[in-house]
C-alpha cells in the first residue's frame, strides 16, 4: 500500500519503520518498541485513503480497540471523523508471523461496552485514559471487527 504524498513526515517515518520491520518500531524516540497498528480510513471530504499509526488494545481474537483521544484536544481526530462517513477500514497489525492485513468495520462503543473497554484502557495505558479528565468531550473508543483478510 503506497503512502499518500501529503502524509505528515512523522507519521510517514513511523509507517515506513513499521512496514520495514514487520510491525516493530525500531526508530529512536517515544514510540520505539510500542505496540501499534496502522489504520487506513477513507477521507470524508477527499475520498482518499489516509493511514495513521495508533496504539491499540485487543478485545478477543479479532477485535481491535482504538481510542480517539487526539491527545485530549477539544476536537475528535480526523481519522475518527472519517469513520462517520465510511466505517470500513484496513488494519495492519503485527503478529509473530509478520503483518496481519485485514479489512474491518468499526463501531463506537457505548454504555457497558465502553465502560468495560475504558477500564481495560485505564489498566494498560493509564496515561492515555487520563486524557478523558483533560477534555470535556467523551473520548470515543472504536472497536474494529475483522471482515476479511487481505494480501498485499
Amino acid at each position: 500500500m503506497s503512502l499518500p504524498s501529503d502524509m505528515p513526515a512523522f507519521n510517514r517515518s513511523v509507517v515506513e519503520d513499521f512496514r520495514a520491520h514487520d510491525g516493530e518500531i525500531t526508530m529512536d524516540g517515544m514510540l520505539k518498541g510500542a505496540d501499534l497498528v496502522l489504520l487506513t480510513t477513507v477521507g470524508r471530504r477527499s475520498g482518499r485513503q489516509h493511514i495513521v499509526p495508533l496504539a491499540y488494545l485487543t478485545d478477543g481474537d479479532d477485535r481491535i480497540v482504538l481510542w480517539a483521544s487526539n491527545m485530549a484536544a477539544a476536537e475528535h481526530p480526523a481519522w475518527y471523523r472519517n469513520l462517520a462517513t465510511n466505517p470500513q477500514v484496513i488494519i495492519e497489525r503485527p503478529t509473530s508471523a509478520g503483518i496481519d492485513l485485514f479489512t474491518g468495520t468499526v463501531h463506537t462503543a457505548t454504555g457497558a461496552e465502553r465502560e468495560r473497554l475504558f477500564a481495560m484502557l485505564a489498566d494498560r495505558f493509564p496515561h492515555m485514559a487520563a486524557h478523558q479528565q483533560q477534555t470535556e468531550r467523551e473520548i470515543p473508543l472504536v472497536v474494529v471487527g475483522r471482515v476479511s483478510g487481505l494480501t498485499e
